[in-house]
């Protein structure tokens, strides 16, 4: 039992921060873990050097997992930190502005030294040049204590240097009330055959727990009650692991095997790795010598009867277009996923970005309209995986996932959907077909469904369905190649209309905050937590605002003009330089305001505030 105070909080922000080295993501990991077990909401943004080595101690090479967490809802992983711990002076140096006025900053003083100031390319000790006087600063010897509680150990210097980041957690949990199981079960579980590491981890981390109990530095912790959650079974969830068990649970209920190809790119090639762990549910995952032939791998398992689906990350989609199309031409199912970094190129490709809209939108040659959808939290990305599976295979059509790479390294506390609760959708395969009079009628590959235009899934070796396939234009209905002028003319608009038929697969579009008034927010992807804690805070001001989220990009859904004209301006925020709102203003002939961010961070809800402010006072 502690012998401290305890203040109660609403919500806390949390940043650890540190050298790729360091374990950073696992602390955060971990934290974020003991707080789903303490039953809160939450919200996490991990930060990665772009830089694969860069020097330890420099500014580039610091790793970072931010974490809200609170007893009410939490749509974004926090604009300030409430705590932030800082592993050496670079870290300081690159996350000092995220931090409040008044908030805790807990140093790991060892690396305060003038190496490292030169490192991080500072000229002064911060820690005495009075730049942090308006925050509370707790200097702890985290390297000192962790070599001193491991002095016996065999582990080398290296080893016990690695494991400082335990401390720092075992610390942070004390904090804030969390409870301290979850890391230890992780800990043995992750080092269960390495046994010296197992109980060097478990040492630093309950001494760095009872740190905070027995230092004279600390006179209270904080608590943060549990959040009221709807009644269930939840988990916290990574986005990756989220667009995995979305696909898992689509070939369970479709009785399709997935093939997932893909080749290894940042920050996609985590998906790879969470499919592979599923074989035993007849997922089969290739990792392949390039873009071109993964999407044609899987391409070639759609035509086998199997549902395709390749990932990647922004400049692999310019890769996979032309396969694309000919999975357009060919009509076969295809699900494309496009984890969305910074770019052009290679640009940022540890950062999130939402840029790769207009690519997904009109990225191919030809009249090519696919479906394009768009995941906006960690959880939802198990639903939009799950629906991309499902209209491919209904409407017999490439299907584009765009999912930001915030939401993809992200996690939230998920509510466990349960199995009977998804939408169902049955796989119908073309059958041999028979005539009294002739024998066997010939097959029509191209007679298409009267509700959705998809045409019949005839896979290889069937007898009697022996058909043309393939990148060249074919005749309508027959299936044989075709170059007459009229027949493209007709097929062209077929394959368009076909797109156009998803809109039945929409759901009525849900308004936060105000039906009607003065500003009408339109967000797609990741943007959605930031402008709905940016429209409640209007709202509380007495503004009049009001807030969509987009899941269906193409085709638009027709409800958001009859919606839109019931307020007298709008804002579209996006995480590119004005894509989406191109889109609408060519589509509805309204005046939107565009506000665009580049900077491979998601929208703080004070930005999107701020703009607010501006438009309607």
């Amino acid at each position: 039992m502690s012998n401290k105070a305890v203040e109660t909080i609403s919500e806390a922000t949390v940043l650890f921060a540190g050298d790729s080295g360091d374990g950073m993501q696992v602390a955060g990991t971990q934290f974020t873990l003991a707080t789903a077990h303490a039953m809160n909401d939450l919200a996490t943004l991990p930060d990665f050097p772009a830089e694969i080595r860069a020097p330890a101690g420099t500014t580039y090479g610091v790793s970072g997992y931010q974490l809200k967490f609170g007893s009410t809802d939490v749509r974004t992983p926090g604009d300030e930190v409430d705590l932030l711990v800082a592993m050496n002076p670079a870290a300081l140096v690159v996350n000092l502005e995220r931090v409040r006025i008044g908030g805790t900053i807990l140093v790991n003083i060892n690396s305060f030294n003038q190496k490292g100031f030169k490192l991080a390319n500072i000229e002064s000790n911060p820690l005495e040049d009075g730049s942090l006087d308006k925050y509370r600063v707790i200097s702890v010897e985290l390297t000192r204590l962790t070599r001193e509680t491991l002095a016996d150990s065999d582990l080398t210097r290296k080893e016990i240097d690695r494991s400082k980041n335990m401390f720092a957690l075992g610390l942070a949990l004390w904090m804030y009330s969390r409870p301290i199981k979850p890391a230890e079960d992780w800990l043995s579980t992750k080092f269960e055959k390495n046994e010296p590491i197992k109980n060097a981890n478990l040492l630093l981390l309950r001494k760095g727990y009872h740190f905070g109990e027995t230092t004279e530095q600390f006179a209270f912790r904080y608590e943060v009650n549990p959040a009221d959650l709807s009644p269930g079974k939840y988990r916290a969830i990574q986005g990756i692991t989220a667009l995995a068990m979305g696909l898992v649970a689509a070939s369970q209920k479709s009785g399709l095997n997935i093939f997932y190809g893909s080749y290894p790119i940042t920050p996609a090639s985590d998906l790879l790795h969470a499919l592979s762990r599923y074989k035993n549910y007849g997922v089969i995952t290739m990792q392949t010598e390039d873009e071109i032939a993964a999407i044609g791998a899987a391409i070639g398992a759609s035509f086998g009867g199997n549902l395709g689906v390749t990932g990647t990350s922004g400049p692999g989609l310019a890769l996979k277009t032309e396969a694309a199309n000919l999975a357009l031409i060919a009509e076969l199912p295809l699900v494309i996923i496009n984890v969305m970094r910074g770019g052009p190129s290679t640009g940022l490709p540890t950062k999130t970005e939402q840029s790769d809209l207009l690519q997904a939108m009109y990225g191919r040659n030809g009249d090519s309209p696919l479906p394009v959808i768009a995941s906006s939290t960690p959880g939802d990305c198990f639903e939009t995986a799950y629906e991309a599976c499902r209209i491919a295979v209904k409407y017999m059509t490439p299907v584009i996932l765009l999912v930001d790479g915030y939401l993809a390294n992200g996690a939230q506390p998920w509510l466990i959907p349960e199995a009977d609760s998804l939408p169902d959708f049955d796989v119908k395969f073309a059958a041999r077909r028979k005539s009294s009079e002739n024998g066997e009628d010939a097959f029509l590959p191209y007679l298409r469904d009267e509700q959705t235009q998809a045409r019949p899934w005839a896979t290889p070796g069937t007898p009697g369905l022996e058909h043309r396939i393939g990148g060249l234009e074919k005749e309508n209905i027959s299936g044989n190649v075709s170059y007459e002028p009229d027949n493209h003319q007709l097929m062209t608009d077929l394959r368009a209309e076909k797109v156009e038929r998803v809109k039945a697969e929409h759901t009525p579009l849900k308004i936060f905050g105000e039906d009607s008034g003065d500003l009408l927010i339109i967000g797609w992807g990741s943007t959605k937590g930031s402008i709905e804690a940016a429209v409640a805070k209007a709202r509380n001001g007495g503004l009049s605002v009001g807030a969509v989220h987009l899941r269906f990009l193409n085709p638009l859904t027709d409800e958001l003009a009859e919606i839109a004209a019931r307020y007298k301006k709008w804002l579209v925020p996006e995480l590119n330089n004005g894509q989406l709102v191109k889109i609408l203003r060519d589509r509805f002939l309204l005046d939107m305001t565009a506000l665009n961010k580049v900077q491979g961070m998601p929208f703080r809800a004070s930005e999107i505030s701020e703009k607010i402010s501006e438009m309607i006072g």
